[in-house]
């Protein structure tokens, strides 16, 4: 009797084991397998909204709300050295200088605000490529007298033109301390850009942008980015466009080009400060002599193969530029060695079109 129950209790205990067993098994889980986790794609940036008050010559927002979405006013300006020191040409968001009879230069001064235009002297006479290079502004031009021989171009333009020597807009004048001082007179007449907006306005002259002008005037950079140009680094321009010379020496502090002329530092008149330049360019081209008198034929739209400089923030890129093939209304644009269009920084622009391999950088 004892023996079965010995018997009965092993298999007891053996059952018992059996079910504890299977009841581990059942807890056994199986392995987890983790899912790849799927890289997501970068989002896009978003784009950069700019303020309506930006500048379309230079690309920073300080336009006058009275100035917004209307045409800026271009000025010729003397520029040898018996007419400096000039004045109001500080306050110009893009100058131009280009040879004249000579191989002196004159500047093109351009202003973006036309509420906000200051005196401007020594006003000189047009050229038949500046106001070529005007248009593509869609910009008044301001200029006291022409040479006679580009009456017939001027007018085929259709320029809205404001000209000192026939006294139009009633905003010229002969500044009496230049002429007190010894100035010869061609060194003295300014124009009272304070009072243009009123007067254009009076004159019933459109003063809204043309539709296709109403971007900016070049490819900019993001508002709060300084590019180097892709190329070598370059603190020192100098231009030899013959009876004159003109230097830009990069100021790290301001990152901008500081102008000399002939040697000297370039200095507007009436705010004792040196002219400087976020950008610097230098375009070369086909100039040569086409009358006895000595005026210039210029080749001022350039092509694919023109060969130009862009210096900025320290560097200098080698570039092709050009404008449409014989239109005065088209964009001058700026490409690199690959035909992209360049960006370019947020600030004020020195444009120079020069003889080919008259200019050193370092």
């Amino acid at each position: 009797m004892k023996k079965k129950i010995y018997i009965a209790l092993t298999l007891l205990l053996l059952l018992a084991m059996c079910a504890a067993c299977s009841k581990k098994e059942e807890k056994k889980e199986e392995p987890v397998v983790k899912e790849e986790k799927q890289e997501k794609e970068p989002e896009p940036e978003p784009e950069e909204v700019l303020p309506a008050n930006q500048n379309l010559l230079t690309g920073v927002p300080d336009l006058t709300e009275g100035a917004i979405g209307k045409r800026p006013v271009a000025v010729m300006v003397n520029n040898v050295m018996d007419a400096m020191p000039q004045y109001g040409v500080e306050k110009a968001d893009i100058i131009f200088e280009i040879p004249v009879e000579g191989d002196h230069t004159r500047f093109m001064a351009l202003y973006a605000d036309y509420t906000t235009i200051p005196q401007v002297c020594a006003v000189r006479s047009c050229r038949y490529y500046f106001p070529a290079l005007a248009l593509g502004f869609d910009a008044f031009y301001v200029n006291w007298g022409i040479d006679d021989s580009i009456a017939d171009y001027l007018q085929a333009l259709n320029l809205d033109q404001y000209d000192g020597i026939a006294g139009q807009g009633g905003f010229f004048g002969r500044d009496q301390e230049r002429q007190n001082a010894g100035y010869a007179l061609e060194h003295t007449g300014y124009f009272d850009g304070t009072k243009f907006a009123g007067v254009v306005q009076g004159d019933g002259k459109r003063v809204d942008l043309a539709e296709d002008k109403k971007g900016p005037a070049f490819l900019f950079n993001k508002l709060e980015e300084q590019v180097k140009p892709k190329g070598t680094d370059c603190t020192r321009v100098d231009i030899d466009f013959g009876a004159q010379t003109a230097a830009l020496v990069y100021d790290e502090a301001s990152k901008t080009y500081k102008k000399e002329n002939c040697g000297q530092a370039q200095i507007d008149g009436k705010t004792g400060n040196q002219l400087a330049f976020t950008n610097v360019f230098v375009l070369e081209t086909s100039i040569s002599v086409r009358d006895e008198i000595g005026h210039k034929e210029i080749d001022w739209d350039g092509g694919e193969k023109s060969v130009g400089y862009y210096i900025s923030n320290g560097a200098a890129q080698k570039i092709h530029w050009s404008k449409e093939p014989n239109n005065e209304w088209s964009r001058l644009k700026f490409y690199d060695e690959s035909g992209n269009e360049i960006k370019i920084n947020r600030g004020k622009s020195y444009i120079a079109l020069n003889y080919p391999n008259q200019t050193k950088m370092q």
